[in-house]
Formats: C-alpha cells, sequence, structure tokens
C-alpha cells in the first residue's frame, strides 16, 4: 500500500510538522484515512503502507509527548520526512 496524498489540520496547511497531518490518503483503500487509524494499523501491520516518493520509505508510527497518535516516514537521506512532501490537499 502507498500513501498517495495528505490532508492537514485546519490552519495549518503550509506547516512542516508530521504532527499537523490530519489524515492520509491510502491507495489501496481509495479514501483517506485518519493518521490515528494509520498508526493503529501500522501498529497490527508494520512495513505495509510506504511514501509514494523515493526512495519510497515505510511509514512508522509514533506518539507525541501529549499522548497523540501520528505517523511520519522512517529516516533516509532526505532533508525533511517524506511524507510531508506529498501533494496536499
Amino acid at each position: 500500500m502507498k500513501a498517495i496524498k495528505i490532508k492537514m489540520k485546519r490552519n495549518c496547511g503550509d506547516s512542516r510538522n508530521v504532527q499537523d497531518i490530519d489524515s492520509i490518503y491510502i491507495d489501496a483503500a481509495n479514501t483517506y484515512w485518519k493518521k490515528s487509524e494509520v498508526y493503529d494499523y501500522l501498529q497490527k501491520f508494520p512495513k505495509t503502507i510506504t511514501v509514494n516518493i523515493a526512495p519510497y520509505p515505510y511509514l512508522i508510527p509514533a506518539m507525541s509527548i501529549q499522548g497523540e497518535k501520528y505517523v511520519r516516514s522512517a529516516a533516509n537521506g532526505t532533508s525533511k520526512d517524506n511524507l510531508l512532501m506529498l501533494p496536499r490537499e
């Protein structure tokens, strides 16, 4: 499965923080999933969703210090998280 595009939280359209993502469009599901749903899915099925931008890193679940579930892409040689490079709606 691939993450194709993202929706940001209200008033966070230009944010460069993955915690400000509201939902992620997953190609196999043909719909947006809330970031907490993606987090829960990846807890059960790790390394099953990649970002649709080279080098196609896996999404990994993460937890903020406030206890908010979110996801980010696995670290690689890029300067920012690949997930934030996806088109935004």
